[in-house]
């Protein structure tokens, strides 16, 4: 497993607030760049059914983003179907790699990427890499509403558009009321996601993150 200070493997509770909350548990999930992600509202987009909504910043009409969300890091989602089983736990929260050397703990997390140019800003849903004491100490506290903390993670999902030859280090902070934490990548860290993070991205660029999807599902329906 990725320590600390390592570099080693690359990669709800539910969003908090705005359209991309979520308090029912599961979505319908499909596969999509070899990754199963979470669908909410999606299916309604590829269907024209669109939700429209009033914003409350700017008063005008708009449709909602889903939020994007992966249910498995990259690392799970490499093992065979044998190895799922036999060597692997994988929760809507939690997942464990027991290797024969090591074991990879990983937990869900949300980020949020700034849109510059939209009331909205674009929400993931990602997993990282904890190292055993901070994972240890996030499941022991799990259902503490008032538990906030902080941790060193690795990103372990690798996002269409961007290249992922190595980890991108991220700070895992905690948020009462047993939402799902929030990761902030380590802005330091030279890559074109955390420039993206920081900088924000435009509308058009949101939108076409999100038609990407779009095409992938509409195509396996």
């Amino acid at each position: 497993m990725p320590s600390e200070g390592s570099n080693k493997l690359r990669a709800t509770r539910c969003f908090p607030t705005g359209p991309a909350n979520c308090q029912s548990g599961e979505r319908n999930a499909l596969t999509v760049g070899g990754h199963k992600i979470t669908i909410r509202i999606i299916a309604r987009f590829v269907m024209g059914d669109s939700i429209k909504y009033i914003c409350s910043c700017c008063g005008q009409e708009h449709e909602e983003w889903p939020a994007l969300t992966y249910i498995s890091p990259t690392p799970y989602h490499n093992l065979t179907e044998e190895e799922k089983k036999s060597i692997a736990q994988l929760s809507d929260d939690f997942c464990l790699i027991l290797h024969s050397d090591q074991i990879d703990r990983f937990i869900r997390c949300t980020l949020t990427q700034k849109v510059i140019d939209h009331c909205e800003n674009l929400e993931y849903g990602l997993w990282v890499s904890l190292s055993e004491k901070s994972y240890n100490d996030y499941s022991d506290n799990f259902r503490n509403e008032n538990h906030i903390t902080k941790y060193f993670g690795w990103l372990n999902n690798d996002l269409a558009g961007y290249e992922f030859g190595e980890s991108i280090p991220t700070t895992v902070f905690t948020r009462p009321g047993n939402d799902r934490p929030n990761i902030v990548p380590h802005e330091d860290f030279d890559h074109p996601f955390v420039r993206d993070y920081y900088n924000g991205i435009t509308k058009t660029e949101a939108e076409q993150r999100i038609r990407e999807m779009l095409k992938v599902i509409s195509s396996s329906r």
